[in-house]
């Protein structure tokens, strides 16, 4: 036994070696740890580069106080947290600014607006209230710090799911795919994922600090080369690279600053409404209704329409003026509609008559007035409508630099819900037979998969991102300048005193226009385009004056497809020139727009005077006509004309659900 002895001490020796050398390296971690709080930033120096970007991605610092839950205008739930020092990490730094706030009764309170720029030429260095009000800088953020709690029910009348934020929740904040500098005020959101309650989307390359009243982002990105198919020249693509350049610096493109990666033509969307008038894919009703049969026996009468004179109506306008005369008949003498009465003001009931939305506040008005079409009992209705307005849910409830529109969505989908389950009416055809009016830009997102089957008349009227041809409505975009006299300096010069080949005066929203003007500002006398003009009354008038003095009026897209350029051109007798790919012209299943503009794709903007100068006088002169023509259906009236705008919009909405209704 005495030779294991040594053995023994050996033991314990090399025991204690081990202990002593756990001790050092446990107390070498902890001074490291408490080196790296302080000096974080020096020893992260010294990390490889992607374990830097791992590191931004998800250090969130919070202060010292406790987070307090606090509930404002929107279904989430945001911390506020007091006294926090933020250290700002990347190049771009957004704000959450708390706006438009719900009081502690429920009532609205008015914020700090944010429309999409007015786009009719000149520079918007001032708000525009809900109404199209100029509203100063002075006046802005007046509710920003008023962050009010509201519990259970919002004032729409239905109940609002509530999202919590925690602390620990780092990697889950809402937020969208890619991020836009708010100075656009139109956002590409096509690419989202459907919102979940439990299931919010991950914010990439994001640092987040956190203060009283604010919830404040700073995005870490880095410079994206982003290569996009095209049908655009090789100059046109640089061109488009580099007039965004400026402005997007080394933040991710979006899709409305690019060029879409399809294009749909007009003769192949005149295919398309051929092959959806033979066999309409429309989901049959559940059970058939007397209403149901109704609409099918139109359908064959507007087939077989014969032959009609009518002075009121220009043949050479539309596809097929005997069955628009025969359907437009048969709307008068047939059509009933149901209106909602659920949902609250301000979103519900509440229409914007002046300004870039006016179009769905006027029909909604007229629509909710009117005695000829309305039914009080909705088992008389051949379509119901759902009276709200995509302007005023934006207004009320997007957090301004959120860049998250998903309590839209939400709020829109809980509201279809609530009558489903209210009325039996929605789940018969599931939503077929309902319609809705929104001349917003993201009326198309909001609306999307919960409003799928509805039919949609949309200013948006793009088919990338979800437009159905001959089942939603191209809606008009009309800037209405006075709610009180919407027709103010209708008209134009005759086509002899038209001495200007082409105008354009604007904003550069977009990609299309920032080539428009590389290629033709202050390269030809004949060709008017101009930027942003300044604001005032004089510049106004001269913009105007322009319209009015042209032979041609260029309308290019901007953020999106739509512009109110379109009406504005046919407002003041001024044939429009629609360089927009992929846009469907207003009530496009009715009228033919090659009769009385010119529509030119994006790729031949280099081409554009060599297009114009292109067409006969003869022909210039038989468009300007066929223009004073058609001008009559885009005009709103405090009391309703028959083919106004109004009646032209019901015609479209009814004239969709006559040919898509299918019977067992």
């Amino acid at each position: 036994m005495d030779y294991l002895l040594p053995l023994c001490n050996l033991c314990h020796v090399q025991t204690r070696r081990c202990l002593f050398l756990v001790g050092v390296v446990a107390f070498t971690y902890l001074i490291f740890q408490f080196l790296l709080l302080p000096y974080g930033d020096a020893l992260r120096s010294l990390l490889p580069e992607d374990a830097i970007h791992r590191y931004d991605h998800y250090s969130i610092q919070f202060g010292p106080t406790s987070p307090k839950l606090t509930t404002v205008r929107n279904p989430l739930t945001v911390l506020d947290l007091a006294n926090v020092s933020t250290t700002p990490i990347g190049n771009i730094e957004k704000g959450f600014q708390r706006d438009n706030l719900l009081n502690a009764k429920g009532k609205y309170v008015k914020g700090e607006e944010i429309p999409r720029e007015v786009d009719i030429g000149f520079e918007s260095g001032n708000n525009v209230d809900a109404n199209g009000n100029s509203e100063s800088d002075g006046t802005k953020n007046r509710a920003n710090d008023s962050i009010l709690h509201v519990v259970g029910k919002t004032s729409f009348g239905f109940p609002l799911k509530q999202q919590v934020v925690k602390p620990s929740d780092t990697n889950t904040i809402t937020s969208e795919n890619e991020l836009e500098d708010f100075g656009q005020m139109d956002l590409d959101f096509g690419e989202l994922e459907e919102f979940k309650n439990s299931s919010l989307q991950k914010l990439e390359d994001t640092d987040m600090a956190f203060n009283s009243s604010t919830f404040m982002l700073q995005f870490s990105t880095s410079t994206v080369n982003t290569t996009h198919p095209h049908h655009l020249t090789s100059n046109l693509r640089s061109s488009a690279s580099e007039t965004n350049s400026t402005s997007v610096g080394k933040r991710k493109k979006m899709k409305s600053e690019l060029p879409p990666k399809t294009v749909t033509t007009l003769e192949e969307m005149n295919r398309i409404l051929f092959r959806h008038c033979r066999s309409s894919r429309a989901m049959r009703p559940r059970r058939s209704s007397l209403r149901d049969q109704e609409i099918f026996s139109a359908k064959s009468l507007i087939m077989q329409a014969s032959a009609i004179n009518d002075p009121e109506l220009y043949a050479p306008l539309f596809r097929n003026v005997s069955m628009f005369k025969r359907s437009y008949e048969l709307m008068e003498h047939t059509l009933k509609i149901y209106v909602y009465r659920d949902g609250k003001k301000p979103i519900f009931h509440q229409p914007i008559l002046k300004g870039l939305y006016a179009s769905e506040g006027w029909f909604m008005k007229l629509m909710e007035g009117n005695k000829r079409f309305v039914v009080k009992d909705p088992r008389k209705a051949h379509l119901f409508y759902m009276p709200f307005s995509s302007r005023m849910l934006e207004y009320t409830l997007y957090v301004r630099n959120s860049h998250n529109r998903t309590n839209l969505r939400q709020f829109l989908k809980e509201y279809s819900e609530n009558i489903a389950a209210k009325y039996p009416y929605w789940n018969r055809t599931g939503g077929a037979d309902h319609f809705l009016v929104g001349c917003h830009d993201w009326a198309p997102y909001e609306t999307r998969h919960h409003m799928e089957h509805c039919i949609k008349a949309l200013c948006n009227a793009d088919v990338t991102v979800g437009f159905k041809i001959g089942r939603d409505v191209s809606l008009p975009e009309t800037y209405v300048r006075s709610a009180r006299n919407p027709l103010r300096d209708l008209g134009g010069k005759p086509a002899s005193q038209r001495h200007i080949l082409a105008f354009y005066a604007g904003n550069m929203h977009g990609y299309v226009r920032p080539i428009l003007l590389k290629y033709w500002k202050d390269k030809n006398p004949d060709m008017k385009i101009f930027g942003p003009m300044p604001p005032g009354v004089a510049s106004k008038m001269n913009y105007i004056q322009h319209m009015k003095s042209s032979k041609y009026c260029i309308c290019p897209k901007g953020y999106e497809v739509n512009s109110p350029r379109v009406v504005e051109a046919i407002f003041y007798e001024c044939v429009p020139v629609i360089i927009s790919d992929n846009f469907v012209p207003p009530f496009f299943e009715v009228l033919d727009w090659e009769a009385f503009s010119v529509i030119v794709a994006e790729k031949d903007i280099p081409n554009l005077q060599d297009i114009l100068l292109s067409i006969p006088k003869d022909r210039y002169l038989e468009m300007q006509l066929r223009v004073r023509k058609v001008q009559k259906h885009f005009l709103w009236h405090a009391k309703p004309l028959k083919y106004d705008l109004f009646h032209m919009t019901l015609h479209s909405i009814w004239y969709n659900r006559v040919f898509q209704i299918k019977l067992r």
